[in-house]
């Protein structure tokens, strides 16, 4: 169950989502997990954008061919909407 708390002026209620790195991801980024907190309902793009301010240029080649795993949904689609946890999922080299 998501983490929500309200802000003090009742205006919107933020949203705690668990973000997981990998491969690159996580070696663009210096971690495997960490947390944002952003408004109930954000999308991908929304995510996306958090992860950019907090780490910049370090992630945006990675994040730009990466896919998202959204419960059991991997996408690309960026207005994609999701719940208290996103796996960054670059692409992977082997098999």
């Amino acid at each position: 169950m998501p983490l929500i708390s309200c802000l003090p002026n009742g205006a919107w209620e933020q949203s705690v989502v668990e973000v997981r790195y990998f491969a690159g991801a996580a070696d663009a980024s210096g971690c495997t997990a960490e947390t944002f907190d952003l408004q109930e309902g954000s999308d991908l793009a929304a995510l996306k954008a958090a992860v950019l301010h907090r780490h910049g240029d370090a992630l945006e080649d990675v994040l730009r061919v990466s896919a998202f795993l959204v419960g059991e949904n991997l996408t690309r689609d960026l207005s994609a909407t999701f719940g208290d946890r996103v796996d960054i999922l670059p692409p992977f080299a082997g098999g």
